[in-house]
């Protein structure tokens, strides 16, 4: 046991105090930036009080950045990730967990595997597979010599194109799988209790009813855990955003802040690229905020 004493309360605080404000300094920096003017925001050293433009900046930084549809953009994007990655999670260890079928471990483990593989690493793939998703079915009919019988036969070239490219679909579906998500909720549902199940098969309920009226009322606290954490993880993608989304109408809020960074040889207008962080940031320290209660249970709940 530890034994708590005056000393060690203060020490322990003196810390946490440390640690805070490791934390918060590059927040604070930011918010310090965007306050100022071109001028002030670019001394050496840069002013540590605030300035009188803040407002100005942010508006700028809205306008410049047309940071409204992006914003838009980044909700659909980040909403149907979490959302999509909740679902086919849940599904996922429903599966593994309640239904005996010859090779289900393995298949648990084959998906557990891809957390080795993180979206960086299969980029290239990815990015195939959504520029060109039919390309193995029309392999398939040229490999198989259909798509020349059909030609022969109608005089018809039979070509299967269809791309994901500058879409709210190409944005999500490939993201939407995720080890993660199916880890948690396998480890959730394995702590149900047997008899739980017999109860809701004398209930006479099949599986479809058991999934959405006990299991996923049981576990809303991590479904708001995970979803909470694939909302921010979504919002915060760039790589894949921006090549996905060649046309301005689909970018999101986070590949646009690029345009608030000048050019070579153009002079540095912080105070307008800290203001567009502060905004496009403000929606997950709100969600952070509104979910902390949540995230913390589902992450840290034992009374399963």
């Amino acid at each position: 046991m530890i034994e708590r004493t005056p000393i060690l309360n203060v020490v322990t605080h003196v810390v946490l105090l440390l640690g805070f404000l490791a934390v918060i300094a590059p927040f604070a920096i930011v918010v310090i930036a965007a306050s100022h003017d071109l001028v002030a925001v670019n001394l050496v050293p840069m002013p540590l009080t605030p300035g009188g433009h803040f407002l100005e900046n942010l508006r700028e930084a809205w306008v410049r950045a047309d940071l409204g549809p992006k914003l838009l953009n980044s909700f659909v994007f980040a909403g149907g990730v979490a959302f999509g990655k909740v679902i086919v999670s849940a599904l996922t260890a429903f599966a593994i967990v309640f239904f005996r079928f010859p090779g289900r471990q393995a298949i648990f483990w084959a998906i557990f595997v891809t957390l080795m593989l993180p979206l960086e690493v299969r980029i290239v793939p990815t990015y195939a597979v959504a520029a060109d998703v039919l390309e193995p079915y029309r392999a398939i009919l040229d490999a198989t010599g259909l798509s020349g019988l059909i030609t022969a036969v109608t005089g018809l070239r039979f070509d299967l194109k269809f791309g994901l490219l500058n879409s709210y679909a190409g944005l999500i579906l490939p993201l939407v799988a995720t080890a993660t998500g199916t880890f948690l909720y396998r480890q959730f549902f394995m702590t149900i209790p047997d008899e739980l199940v017999e109860a809701a098969k004398m209930d006479g309920a099949g599986p479809i009813r058991f999934f959405f009226d006990v299991l996923l009322p049981l576990s809303r606290n991590n479904v708001a855990a995970l979803a909470t954490i694939m909302f921010l993880w979504a919002w915060n993608q760039y790589l894949w955003p921006l090549l996905v989304t060649t046309e301005p109408s689909h970018a999101t809020a986070v590949t646009e802040l690029k345009q608030l960074i000048p050019n070579v040889g153009g002079v540095p207008e912080w105070n307008i690229a800290m203001a567009g962080t502060l905004i496009v940031m403000a929606p997950t320290l709100i969600v952070v905020v509104a979910m902390q209660r949540w995230f913390v249970r589902g992450l840290i709940a034992t009374e399963k």
